[in-house]
């Protein structure tokens, strides 16, 4: 007998919606797209990381050696920004930046991450998604400008390569940063969230806790109209 959350995605249940004691919080497609850029990421880092100092030399192994490495890296790359620009597509028109969500970067967030407080103006996706998300989409460009310049450096005249060492390192540091930081928040910081992106559903009890706005019109509202 098929799973509840398997006949969401068959029947494509729009996101936003109540169905029974769960909400749909991501359909199958947005699923997909977050994780093959998760992905096309760690492919990327694995195969690149050999190349940028020997210190992960052991990496280049896993797949191959360090030709292997050099022949993928480049092209898993520009799959990661491909799937980049999907998920900028898909998520931009939930991403806009609100009056609120300045005001939840600043003391609120703290209180966020303390579990102390949870601000009712909360929607789908709090300040520090949004922040988050914009902050991915420039390390994608960066990281593409850049990676092109390192991959066909006889084409750039010195500076544009020093330039493009440059910016490439500084944006995969920082990325790496934000992508174990965002693994953090996912597993640990804020437990059920990644039932989210596996399952496509949360509990309504997880939504009202982190996520008022955003409950207040997939479940109340939608109540006190019928």
């Amino acid at each position: 007998m098929a799973t509840p959350d398997l006949v969401f995605d068959r029947a494509r249940v729009a996101e936003d919606t109540l169905v029974g004691e769960v909400i749909i919080r991501h359909r199958l497609s947005t699923r997909v797209i977050h994780w093959a850029v998760a992905l096309f990421f760690f492919v990327s880092l694995v195969s690149g990381a050999p190349i940028w100092t020997p210190v992960f030399g052991w990496m280049a192994s896993l797949l191959g050696g360090l030709n292997v490495c050099r022949v993928i890296h480049p092209w898993a790359g520009l799959l990661f920004f491909a799937g980049s620009v999907l998920m900028f597509v898909r998520w931009r028109g939930d991403m806009r930046i609100e009056p609120g969500d300045r005001q939840w970067l600043g003391l609120k967030s703290v209180r966020y991450m303390d579990h102390k407080e949870a601000d009712v103006a909360v929607g789908k996706y709090n300040g520090g998604q949004k922040l988050f998300f914009y902050a991915a989409a420039l390390g994608a460009l960066g990281l593409l400008v850049s990676g092109i310049v390192l991959w066909l450096p006889m084409r750039f005249p010195q500076l544009v390569r020093w330039v493009g060492i440059l910016l490439h390192d500084a944006t995969f540091i920082l990325f790496a940063i934000a992508v174990v930081f965002h693994i953090y928040l996912a597993v640990f910081a804020e437990p059920r969230t990644l039932r989210a992106m596996t399952r496509g559903t949360v509990t309504k009890g997880w939504a009202r806790l982190h996520h008022p706005g955003w409950y207040r019109e997939v479940v109340e509202e939608p109540r006190e109209r019928g």
